[in-house]
């Protein structure tokens, strides 16, 4: 089975000329803005929420009081709020059975079902490996419990949790090298891209590959998020940071842990932006029911700067091959034709940036997520594309 073929050094100008006859120019949208910037243009059945899934309090090493988050979040017109205090965290004393207690209660005291969603969750925190995000569990895991991924795993296993991958270019070691372990099919649900202010596309290079190639080619079947990682007292006010828009039947505890498994979600650092995205009617976070041949894509972006660039990202073996870029304008329906081909590697991401400014942590020269990142839908996979097998645990539909 051949290697994906990967080429970083092309530049904006020859790719936009390049994939000339694949682009298809943008169409209006045709709907009204009365429609709200939580509807999508390109599919239906749900509504987008704003979610902050990453913060921390007293009950950690943050500085706020955990029992005024929720309500700080509520109030900045987040839609979906989660404390993940560490479990254990270098020197910092972390979550004991107490505080794991206090924070249901906090959670389920500020939880409003249909408005206001709060999750109760932790942050696994190795120094080595990486910190991973947990949720929907009764219990915790701290070191003692897992002292390393394959005990995390072991342990996540055995509950009904879903987790992510935290701030993925930071710890040295990077979970092992994002080690799959196919057990893990269907609790593994999301890699952060957006943490704070960094982008982790590039996140620890040259120290590490691309964290979004490493991971998604290692056989991790990821949505991408966006997260605050708020320490301060002021959780959801700071605008622009990393942030989630998740595409939700319900804004329940329910609907949300739906969307989350289906991978129906996507990472933003603009607040109030709102992405939606289709391939060949298939919804991100699905799989493509083919091997080989064109793909058209569907992009609805509201919100954001006036002109930003639309970026196809395919595997390379060190950074995400960029095989076709086009201007796109918020507010209107953007379809791009691709040609894809499951030889090259299984999965495919779109990225919206802002050309105009620079990426803070760059990687191989000239390539052209070099760029400012604003947003990342989660991907989609080609059917019988080269990746590690897979087990029988629940795949992403995104239907």
């Amino acid at each position: 089975m051949s290697a994906p073929r990967h080429h970083h050094r092309v530049s904006r100008r020859s790719l936009l000329a390049g994939a000339g006859g694949l682009l298809v120019g943008a169409a209006p949208s045709g709907a009204a803005q009365a429609a709200g910037r939580r509807t999508s243009r390109v599919s239906r059945g749900t509504t987008m929420v704003h979610a902050d899934l990453h913060n921390h309090t007293l009950l950690s090493d943050g500085f706020g009081e955990p029992e005024l988050a929720f309500e700080s979040m509520r109030t900045a017109g987040v839609d979906v709020a989660a404390l993940t205090d560490h479990a254990t965290d270098a020197a910092f004393t972390g979550l004991t059975r107490h505080k794991w207690k206090k924070l249901g209660k906090l959670a389920d005291h500020a939880n409003r079902p249909g408005d206001f969603t709060t999750l109760r969750g932790f942050e696994w925190s190795h120094s080595h490996l990486g910190h991973i995000n947990v949720w929907y569990t009764d219990e915790y895991a701290d070191l003692h419990t897992a002292g390393d991924t394959d005990q995390l795993y072991d342990w996540l296993l055995g509950t009904a949790g879903i987790a992510a991958f935290n701030h993925p270019g930071r710890q040295r070691q990077q979970f092992n090298h994002f080690a799959y372990d196919p057990r893990l099919a269907g609790h593994m649900v999301a890699l952060e891209m957006f943490n704070n202010e960094d982008d982790y596309v590039f996140g620890g290079w040259p120290r590490h590959p691309s964290p979004l190639a490493a991971c998604l080619n290692a056989g991790w079947r990821t949505g991408l998020t966006g997260v605050s990682d708020d320490h301060g007292s002021d959780w959801g006010h700071d605008r622009d940071r990393g942030q989630t828009g998740i595409w939700v039947a319900a804004n329940t505890r329910d609907g949300v842990l739906s969307a989350m498994r289906a991978r129906r979600f996507f990472a933003s650092r603009v607040s109030g932006l709102r992405l939606d995205a289709t391939a060949n009617g298939v919804r991100m976070g699905g799989l493509l029911p083919l091997t080989r041949g064109d793909v058209t894509f569907r992009l609805d972006l509201d919100g954001g700067p006036q002109t930003a660039d639309l970026q196809v990202l395919r595997p390379g073996t060190t950074a995400p091959e960029v095989v076709a870029i086009k201007a796109v304008r918020p507010g209107r329906v953007t379809e791009l034709t691709v040609p894809l081909d499951a030889l090259d590697g299984d999965w495919v991401v779109l990225r919206v940036s802002d050309p105009t400014r620079d990426n803070a942590t760059p990687g191989p020269e000239g390539h052209p997520c070099n760029d400012f990142g604003l947003a990342y839908s989660s991907p989609w996979w080609l059917h019988g594309g080269y990746v590690r097998a897979k087990s029988s645990a629940p795949e992403p539909s995104g239907r």
